[in-house]
């Protein structure tokens, strides 16, 4: 029940993130509680006074009484400090201190700095004694002198920094009303110490090491409880391990790079290609620029597969940040550091965790950036995606430059149309088709089926796909440009089969129907599975009679239902008023039917289907060429008339009503359609078409050539109508591809309506009449 008063000089503190206080007081006396008189809101008691200050100003009679006592007790305080490092701040104000103050106040304050624990300290406390607190002080000091002697002995290579560890308490501490070890606060100065050495050893840049300079002797004078430290010690961390000027070796061998992406990629010419100039250009000039590329096409395709190959192939750190659905430009610059819970943008953080300045960063979807309150990410992205100006890239939260110079970028997108013109205008588009049947075949059996048999525990040995049975996943159950869909229809069928082969395993356990068994379980396969090949004669004897399973047509219907996708197209054309479009999406091509009907009305035009402006557009110029045209090609409406709206509406309809549909490349099928109407002919059933029209009955060319080329494949048509000016979009499109179908380049819409229909369009040929002038 004895105690310290004491006079509080200095109270330091916050209430963020969490109420913390620091307490700075002078110790006035010891003092004994005699009565406590209540303990709430807080304690207050009745004391004693036990011993005063006052007492040590008379030096001279202590020194006398005490005699040599406190000349040990000093003796050995002496010894003690003097084993320690002499240029630390806090033992040479120890030093002093033994000179400059009274022998009496020694035990004291030196209890508080030695290693002790609570009990002996309390213990000192208690001793009011002068002469008692010398004798129970000098043995804690003896023991610290030894403890000091042994660690000496121990230590083979540390240097001076390391004598700090001896626990040194220049000065205590109160939080929250009690007193606590200040140990932290001696192992945090090791730690800025140490930082600071980083920072001067670091590759950093002359501006960043400028700033960070600043920023450690800032750190230095501020104190711990102040939110501002741990920001600012938290930035000169992250400069720290940002990498500088580390950075990763290329592998420039173009022979070796293009065996890795061909076994990690079927098709895709296009960006091989590029990837092997980059590197040969890089064999010829060290310090290249990292090229800024943007791969668009349909999901699915491997665009994000294909930046993971890329960063393999030039032994590359590879890194991808997902762009979408970003709406703040935070996310892209960072955080200015005046914020609270400020951190730098995504591509420091990828930086820092690459750990190199030479990476490979993959930007996702940044077709799919939004635009908020907080800013447009893709305005930031304009400097990251420069050459001109990333070298000098200036983060919020840094607010010094990198250099990104170095870096690889590669952007995925599915359109180009949402991205803003000034972000398109710095990147290099690369256009990523979807694939061809052949291709998918392809990449199923290089690929997607081994990885599907790894990924359920089966064996070659076990199940068989054969390529016409792949062939009808794609065409009968998966209508994509990319190969999603039918990775998902693999491992259906992986499932199926790993179900039959446990079954079969634990059949074969049982060993009382061992023959019998195996018999009815390969009878119960054909039915299922339908015939199964058979490999009782040649197969090994260890596998089950039944194996492997081979997936065939009937097999497909079991598993994965019946076909999703029908070859309708001859089955729509079987009247007039119908025809075959071709469309682009970002999923990829697709082919759309449109369809006419005419009845008796007021000479409107109603259409239907989620149309754009655009599309709409597009049929009122069709209409108006088809009258203006009407009688050179005999086209009339119900009651003969070449007024093909007199006393007649007219309905167009594109089906899929809940898919909206805009862009001008119907053109040419809404004439041919309504062409087909007014005439009474049915359009070529293995027709489709795509192409803008004029006033003037002139064929525009249109974009998404090769993505619509592979709709109508897909689908089985066999002659396409294509405008004559994107002849040379042609070129892109596979030879196998090319060889299956027919093309029709027209340049006006008599091209047109003499490919679409069987036999021609024909013109009635016009007589020229000569007015006379008498």
């Amino acid at each position: 029940r004895i105690g310290t008063a004491a006079l509080a000089v200095q109270v330091v503190g916050s209430n963020w993130p969490k109420p913390h206080y620091t307490l700075l007081v002078t110790g006035l006396c010891r003092f004994q509680i005699l009565q406590l008189l209540k303990e709430k809101p807080y304690p207050v008691a009745e004391v004693q006074q036990l011993d005063r200050l006052e007492q040590f100003t008379n030096g001279h009679k202590s020194e006398e009484e005490l005699g040599e006592l406190s000349e040990q007790f000093y003796k050995y305080a002496v010894q003690l400090v003097e084993m320690l490092d002499m240029s630390v701040p806090a033992v040479a104000k120890l030093r002093r201190l033994l000179d400059n103050l009274p022998r009496e106040a020694l035990p004291d304050i030196l209890t508080s700095i030695i290693r002790t624990t609570n009990q002996e300290k309390l213990q000192i406390l208690d001793a009011v004694r002068l002469e008692e607190r010398f004798k129970m002080t000098i043995p804690l000091l003896v023991r610290q002198i030894e403890g000091l002697k042994l660690l000496q002995k121990t230590r083979k290579s540390k240097q001076d920094d390391d004598k700090r560890v001896v626990a040194i308490r220049p000065n205590r501490r109160i939080s929250h009303g009690s007193v606590t070890e200040d140990e932290e606060e001696e192992e945090d100065h090791d730690d800025v110490v140490m930082l600071e050495k980083k920072i001067r050893t670091s590759s950093m840049s002359e501006q960043a090491l400028k700033v960070c300079l600043k920023e450690i002797k800032r750190l230095k004078k501020m104190p711990q409880s102040m939110p501002e430290y741990a920001l600012t010690r938290n930035y000169l961390e992250l400069m720290v391990e940002l990498p500088w000027n580390k950075s990763t070796k290329d592998r420039l061998e173009i022979r070796a790079a293009r065996i890795v992406l061909d076994n990690d990629h079927y098709a895709m010419e296009k960006l091989k290609k590029r990837v092997l100039e980059y590197l040969a250009v890089r064999q010829l000039k060290n310090n290249l620029k990292g090229p800024i590329l943007c791969f668009v096409g349909p999901p699915g395709v491997g665009k994000t597969s294909v930046g993971r190959s890329i960063a393999k192939t030039l032994g590359r750190e590879f890194h991808r940040i997902a762009l979408g659905g970003v709406c703040d430009q935070s996310d892209i610059r960072g955080h200015r550091r005046t914020y609270v819970g400020s951190m730098p943008g995504r591509i420091i953080n990828g930086l820092k965790t690459v750990g190199v300045n030479n990476p490979v960063f993959l930007l996702d979807e940044v077709d799919k950036l939004a635009k908020s309150l907080q800013g447009d990410p893709a305005a930031a992205l304009l400097e990251v995606l420069d050459p001109e100006q990333n070298h000098s890239f200036t983060d919020h939260y840094l607010n010094v430059a990198f250099d990104l110079s170095q870096v690889l970028f590669i952007a995925t997108a599915n359109t180009t149309a949402t991205i803003p013109p000034a972000l398109l205008d710095r990147m290099e588009v690369i256009q990523v088709p979807g694939y061809t049947q052949e291709e998918k075949i392809e990449i199923a059996h290089r690929h997607l089926i081994p990885k599907q048999l790894e990924l359920h525990g089966l064996t070659p040995q076990q199940i068989q796909i054969p390529q016409v049975t792949t062939l009808g996943i794609i065409t009968r159950y998966t209508r994509e440009a990319g190969v999603r869909a039918l990775d998902r229809k693999l491992g259906a069928i992986c499932r199926a089969v790993a179900v039959k082969v446990a079954e079969g395993q634990h059949k074969e356990a049982k060993p009382d129907r061992a023959e019998v068994g195996e018999g009815e379980d390969c009878k119960e396969h054909i039915t299922e599975d339908a015939k199964p090949e058979s490999i009782s004669d040649t197969a090994d004897l260890a596998l089950p009679p039944e194996m492997p399973i081979l997936i065939d047509f009937h097999a497909l219907k079991d598993i994965l239902g019946p076909p999703m996708y029908d070859m309708e197209v001859s089955e729509r054309l079987n009247q007039p008023g119908v025809a075959i479009g071709l469309a682009w999406t970002p999923l990829g091509g697709e082919i759309m039917f449109v369809e006419a009907s005419r009845m008796d009305g007021e000479g409107q035009l109603t259409l239907t289907g989620q149309l754009g402006d655009v599309m709409k557009e597009s049929a009122h110029l069709a209409i108006s060429w088809l009258r203006s045209n009407a009688k050179r090609y005999q086209l009339t409406n119900a009651s003969g008339s070449f007024d093909l709206l007199d006393n007649t509406d007219i309905h167009l309809h594109f089906p899929a009503g809940a898919v909206t549909k805009d862009g001008p490349s119907a053109g040419v099928t809404i004439v041919t359609c309504l062409a087909s109407l007014f005439s009474g002919r049915l359009v070529c059933s293995d027709v489709a078409m795509t192409g803008e029209i004029t006033l003037r009955g002139l064929v525009l060319p249109v974009g998404g050539i090769k993505d619509k080329v592979l709709a109508a494949h897909r689908a089985g048509l066999k002659r396409i109508i294509i405008p004559q000016r994107n002849e040379k979009d042609l070129e892109e499109i596979a030879a196998p591809v090319r060889q299956d179908l027919t093309f029709v380049l027209a340049g006006c819409l008599d091209e047109v309506l003499n490919a679409a229909f069987d036999g021609g369009f024909a013109v009635k040929a016009r007589l020229e009449h000569l007015n006379s002038k008498l």
